[in-house]
């Protein structure tokens, strides 16, 4: 068995957890990116911290609540999200991804496409819950 996993044999079925911080980040990712292509608003608000701050790659800043706006109005919808290039870096207790995402869909009914990096911060509460508190993102040229 991989050192990062481990195996919890209270439960009636076999579980295994991941405990290397940069692969539970990996996950996050992965859940992050299928819910906001689906704009499920429930595991964004799950996975966002209350104290989420967003700068997109034209200066404007959002909240966990203008997010979750966007995506329940039906004003922002992705239709692909293409990562490519991640770089994770940190610790036990924040984790920085960086990565490099195509991406397109509508904002206020107006197609976009974009190749975009993606600077976000994870960081772990005392409960070990990891939660998205910082993103960012820049146009590639």
């Amino acid at each position: 068995m991989p050192s990062n996993f481990s195996f919890n044999a209270s439960m009636s079925h076999q579980i295994f957890l991941i405990t290397d911080p940069r692969q539970q980040i990996r996950a996050k990712e992965g859940r992050l990116r299928l819910a906001m292509l689906a704009s499920d608003t429930e595991v964004l608000d799950e996975l966002i911290s209350p104290n989420f701050i967003f700068t997109n790659q034209f200066g404007q800043l959002f909240s966990k609540e203008d997010e979750l706006g966007l995506h329940r109005s039906g004003v922002l919808a992705f239709h692909a999200l293409e990562p490519s290039e991640p770089d994770l870096r940190g610790d036990d207790q924040c984790i920085v991804v960086s990565v490099r995402m195509k991406v397109s869909g509508t904002y206020g009914g107006l197609e976009f496409r974009s190749d975009l990096r993606y600077t976000r911060v994870w960081r772990s509460s005392p409960d070990g819950t990891w939660q998205l508190v910082v993103a960012h993102s820049s146009s590639v040229v």
